[in-house]
């Protein structure tokens, strides 16, 4: 297997980086202060009573329901509004955590995480080459054994990255490629890569109020495979964001690459995880699969129809997004489809969903 290359040299830091900082904040055990119009999914199930009964707990990591709440807090048009710290945030603020799974994931008790992430084989829906842009697939993954990203310390920070890096340089061939550290580029070059969608920018508002953008850059990056078709973003939201991609239609060969790269990475790394919940994610929103299947699909016929296209889509278990992602435009009649499903459901079954789905979608708008 030939050597890939991992650059990651020291330079100074970019000048606008605030000094190391570690998140805690005092627990305040009278009540929760949501901002006016709050209605967030933390807003909605922390009451004053549960915050009492949990402000003052610590996870193994010295994690608290104030550092949890602090972006939702600070942000009213939060939708979920609640971090997790660490695996043991999960269990030490189960009694609010646990409603907002199951709000969010729509489950109920007997529901829990479904454990299969195999290759698969279908048929390409798009043949012709006429709908489908482009297609890729995510899955986040954190180490057991580190505070997440939202309450690592800085040293932990860097020494997640090294492991990872070691994981990386035992990718088989097809997968081999480059780890680029963001601290190793200029300001000027790391533009250029976020402008050509190559990494991955500093966190947005709700991030920042988590804490999830000290000290940026400091061990973050990106690994890119030679033909850019598989990449690992290493201490954005989560350690890892772990993805395979391809400009064209074919879901079969972007899942299997992604199970490859996994079934490679796995053995190096251990990632947190729990039996019910599944992988477990700074955000309760991408647990348990923690996979994200999506296809940018151009639908002229189908933007005229938004009735019909919500149905196709509800029926079949995926949520449409804008061309540019959450909360964005559809440009050029270009939607971002993918999976609404991530906790109750198989990786698997998943990308059947997300296969069934457009190829009905593609047959809805060739018959408008």
């Amino acid at each position: 297997m030939p050597s890939a290359r991992f650059w990651i040299k020291s330079r100074p830091a970019w000048p606008e980086e605030s000094p190391p900082s570690h998140p805690g904040m005092k627990a305040d055990p009278s009540q929760p202060r949501f901002p006016a119009g709050a209605n967030s999914l933390i807003a909605t199930h922390l009451s004053p009573d549960l915050y009492r009964s949990l402000a003052r707990i610590r996870s193994k990591s010295g994690f608290t329901l104030d550092a949890a709440i602090r972006s939702g807090l600070k942000n009213p048009d939060s939708s979920i509004g609640i971090y997790a710290g660490d695996s043991d945030s999960y269990a030490c603020f189960a009694p609010v955590m646990t409603p907002i799974i199951r709000d969010y994931h729509k489950i109920n008790d007997t529901q829990g995480h479904l454990e299969q992430f195999t290759p698969v084989h279908l048929s390409n829906p798009d043949p012709e080459g006429r709908y489908i842009r482009s297609t890729r697939i995510r899955v986040a993954r954190n180490l057991k054994d580190l505070p997440f990203c939202c309450h690592i310390r800085a040293g932990e920070r860097v020494k997640l990255e090294k492991r990872v890096i070691r994981a990386l340089e035992k990718l088989p061939e097809g997968l081999a490629g480059d780890y680029i550290s963001f601290n190793s580029l200029s300001q000027k070059d790391y533009t250029g890569l976020v402008q050509k969608k190559l990494a991955f920018p500093k966190g947005d508002r709700f991030q920042e109020a988590a804490g999830l953008n000290r000290d940026f850059p400091l061990a973050r990056g990106v690994f890119l495979s030679h033909d850019k078709g598989f990449r690992v973003w290493v201490n954005e939201e989560d350690h890892l964001r772990i993805m395979a991609l391809e400009s064209g239609p074919d879901l079969s060969a972007v899942f299997n690459r992604l199970c490859s790269g996994l079934d490679a990475l796995s053995p190096h790394l251990a990632f947190a995880f729990d039996p019910e919940l599944g992988f477990l994610s700074s955000c309760p929103t991408n647990i348990g699969t923690a996979m994200r299947a999506g296809v940018h699909i151009r639908l002229k016929k189908l933007e005229q129809a938004r009735d019909t296209l919500n149905r196709i889509v509800a029926r079949h278990h995926l949520q449409i997004r804008g061309t540019g992602g959450e909360k964005t435009a559809v440009n050029q009649s270009v939607f971002d489809i993918s999976n609404a499903r991530r906790l109750g459901v198989s990786a698997n079954d998943i990308i059947r969903d997300l296969h069934t789905g457009i190829s009905a979608i593609i047959e809805a708008e060739k018959n408008l």
